[in-house]
């Protein structure tokens, strides 16, 4: 037998055995009736708000293009991105494949790329980035333009987040809060719109047992949490 002829038999065996035997490998997010070719070229499965469209490759993707913006759109054009300030940004962005990622399973439909917005090709209008800012990458970004609406330090820190925070996480490595015994909090805290009227000696302060007035927090409360109170304990009344 000539060796050619050997080595095109173990092919066509080979190329059987994958045929046969990969459905049953294939993963569980991938319908039977999917197709040996459709779990080949899936880099993994889809997370659980598009599970629906699983082996329906083209529901998201153009043969020979890949996914595009307007097919993303055609299922959410009806958001309201313009609406909210951490997402209207999206009113300008030319595509979306930048940062939402799919196929990551549990991981989520949407892995924020912050470098993403450095780029000027994301933009559906020609933008100008300085130099300074993609010098300086993600720590360039002006972080306030999407955040500030749910900042948790109401204003008083300003708006260099990059100064303390990372885009990674909003963990700040190594901060420790002030002592507990600490009478400065009103520095960075702003008291709550209760405090501000009659509930605040009606309610609050007969609950706490204290005449303090409303900057003086340390009185009432803890450091450990905003509704532990000194000499009540935990006391959830807002």
């Amino acid at each position: 037998m000539k060796q050619s002829t050997l080595l095109f038999g173990l092919f066509v065996v080979a190329l059987l055995v994958v045929l046969i035997g990969f459905p049953a490998v294939m993963p569980t997010s991938t319908p039977a009736n999917s197709g040996v070719i459709e779990g080949l070229v899936s880099p993994g499965p889809l997370s659980a708000a598009h599970q629906t469209f699983a082996g329906q490759c083209t529901t998201c993707h153009t043969p020979l293009k890949g996914v595009e913006s307007k097919t993303c759109l055609s299922c959410h054009a009806g958001r309201d991105f313009g609406g909210k300030q951490s997402t209207q940004f999206h009113a300008t962005v030319a595509g979306c494949a930048a940062c939402h990622v799919e196929h990551g399973g549990g991981r989520g439909v949407s892995r924020m790329n912050h470098s993403a917005l450095l780029d000027p090709k994301l933009w559906k209008h020609p933008v100008t980035i300085p130099a300074a800012a993609r010098n300086a990458g993600t720590a360039g970004l002006d972080c306030a333009s999407c955040h500030s609406i749910r900042d948790p330090h109401q204003g008083l820190l300003g708006e260099a987040c990059a100064s303390c925070h990372t885009v990674s996480t909003w963990r700040v490595e190594d901060y420790r809060h002030p002592s507990v015994n600490s009478a400065q909090c009103a520095e960075c805290h702003k008291p709550p719109p209760s405090h501000q009227m009659m509930h605040f000696s009606m309610v609050s302060q007969r609950v706490a047992g204290e005449t303090a007035r409303v900057d003086q927090c340390f009185a009432c409360h803890t450091t450990d949490s905003f509704n532990n109170i000194r000499k009540r304990g935990w006391y959830d009344h807002h």
